[in-house]
């Protein structure tokens, strides 16, 4: 039971990794350079930064066989651009080498001094999807102020309501309405006052008529007559 269970586990290996190496990229290791003694050191490390590798892809080292090979080495071969202690050589061009696990690989060319002249590239191989999706981004603040509302303009063809027109010289304007509420009668005029008419007064006061004022008048004319000719009957 065991051992059909390892088979299987071997095999769900082995297709994964046929997978990835089917659907895998291809990288020209330094573009149209090539892979040669670069004029810039760190020519091949610059190429390599801005990619991502995973288990499956692969890089084609172009270069013209006699000249130029590729070795794979370690680390501290790497740094110390020690040609001697290679893991795998290859001398004909172009290769081609699979990057069949995660992890750095380190490349160098074996030829006397084209290491340290910057022959040389070391990658980082991740597993997984190179084309991770970036967090979407969040909503941006609305840092501009709300703006005062302006009036709209007219729009074009609708005419502003008419002027009054001017009423002309020499002509009377009609008098404006009263502002009389319906259904009541405004009161006439008063009527003048006749001579010899006596005026209404307040409720409950009547004014004498006039034979009485004329009588009071004589009365008062004739009271100092009659003193004063008694006065001279009593002094004769």
């Amino acid at each position: 039971m065991g051992g059909k269970i390892s088979m299987a586990a071997f095999f769900v290996v082995l297709a994964a990794n046929v997978l990835q190496s089917t659907y895998g990229a291809t990288y020209k290791v330094g573009g149209s350079t090539g892979w040669r003694v670069p004029t810039n050191i760190d020519f091949y490390e610059d190429w390599a930064d801005d990619k991502v590798f995973v288990v499956g892809d692969a890089l084609v080292f172009n270069f013209t066989t006699g000249k130029h090979n590729v070795a794979v080495v370690t680390e501290a071969a790497y740094e110390a651009c020690n040609t001697t202690d290679t893991i795998t050589i290859i001398c004909d061009g172009p290769a081609r080498i699979t990057l069949n696990r995660t992890g750095n690989f380190y490349f160098i060319c074996a030829v006397p001094g084209h290491c340290s002249g910057g022959q040389k590239l070391r990658v980082e191989v991740r597993n997984g999807n190179r084309h991770a999706a970036a967090p979407a981004p969040g909503p941006m603040p609305n840092s501009k102020p709300p703006s005062a509302a302006t009036p709209s303009p007219t729009p074009h063809g609708t005419s502003s309501p008419p002027r009054p027109r001017a009423t002309p010289r020499g002509t009377s304007s009609p008098p404006p309405p009263s502002a009389t509420p319906p259904g009541t009668s405004s009161p006439p005029p008063p009527s003048a006052a006749t001579p010899g008419t006596p005026s209404s007064t307040g409720r409950g006061t009547s004014s004498p008529p006039p034979e009485a004022n004329s009588a009071s008048l004589l009365v008062a004319t004739l009271y100092p007559i009659l003193y004063l000719s008694i006065a001279l009957v009593l002094l004769c």
